[in-house]
C-alpha cells in the first residue's frame, strides 16, 4: 500500500471520528437542553401558581381538599400525598416480598435455560404502558374488590397498591436477582462445604450479603 493511499485512508478515519464525535455532543446538548427546559417550564409555572392570589402556600401545604377545578377552587395536597404515600407502601408490601422471592429463585435454584427464558420475559413486562395497568385497575381489580367488600370505592387506594405492586414487580425481581447474582461463588461454596442446604445458603448467606443492593 502506497504512502498516498495510506495517508487518504487516515483521513477518511480521522473524518469519520469528527462526525462521530460531533453527533455524540449534540446528543448530549439536546439532553442538557432538553432537561434545563423542563425545569424551566416547572419553575415558571410554579412561580405562576403562587402568585396567584386565591392561592395561599400555607393552604397548599396543609388544606385537606384539592378541587382546583370546582367554582370556589381549594388547593390542599395533603390528600395526594397521603394517597401517594398509601399506594406507595401498600405496593411495596406486595412487590418486595414477591420480587426477592423471585430473584431467590431465578438465582440460586433455576435451570440456567429456565432463567435465560424467564428473566427477559419479566424484563418484557416492565415494559407495558402505565395505561393499561390503570385500565385493569378500574375495570377488573376495584369490581372484584368490590364483590367481596361491597363498601369499597371506585376510586380506592387498594386497587392502585395492588396494580402498582404488580406493575413494579418484573423489576424489583430483575434488580433482587441481579444484586443476588453479583454475591461470590466462594460465599456459596464455603457454606456448601460446611454442610449448608440450598435453602440455608440462599437465606442465611446470600440474601444477608446482597442485602444493600436489595434495598437499592
Amino acid at each position: 500500500m502506497s504512502f498516498a493511499s495510506t495517508g487518504r485512508t487516515t483521513k477518511s478515519l480521522q473524518r469519520k471520528e469528527r462526525l462521530i464525535k460531533t453527533a455524540c455532543f449534540v446528543c448530549a446538548a439536546i439532553t442538557v437542553v432538553t432537561t434545563i427546559s423542563i425545569l424551566y417550564v416547572l419553575v415558571y409555572e410554579t412561580v405562576l401558581f403562587f402568585m396567584d392570589p386565591q392561592v395561599s402556600i400555607r393552604e397548599f401545604f396543609t388544606g385537606t381538599k384539592w378541587s382546583p377545578t370546582f367554582k370556589n377552587p381549594q388547593f390542599g395536597i395533603l390528600p395526594l400525598v397521603a394517597g401517594t404515600l398509601l399506594i406507595t407502601f401498600g405496593s411495596a408490601i406486595i412487590a418486595i416480598p414477591l420480587g426477592l422471592m423471585s430473584g431467590i429463585y431465578l438465582s440460586e435454584y433455576a435451570h440456567p435455560r429456565v432463567r435465560a427464558f424467564l428473566k427477559p420475559t419479566l424484563e418484557l413486562l416492565a415494559g407495558v404502558p402505565t395505561v393499561v395497568y390503570g385500565f385493569f385497575a378500574l375495570f377488573y381489580v376495584t369490581p372484584f374488590l368490590r364483590n367481596i367488600f361491597p363498601s369499597v370505592q371506585v376510586f380506592n387506594a387498594a386497587s392502585g397498591a395492588i396494580v402498582v405492586g404488580i406493575m413494579v414487580l418484573p423489576l424489583v425481581s430483575s434488580l433482587c436477582e441481579d444484586a443476588i447474582s453479583a454475591v461470590p461463588k466462594s460465599l456459596r461454596e464455603g457454606a456448601y462445604a460446611l454442610g449448608s442446604t440450598k435453602f440455608e445458603v440462599s437465606m442465611k448467606i446470600v440474601v444477608p450479603a446482597a442485602f444493600s443492593g436489595i434495598m437499592a
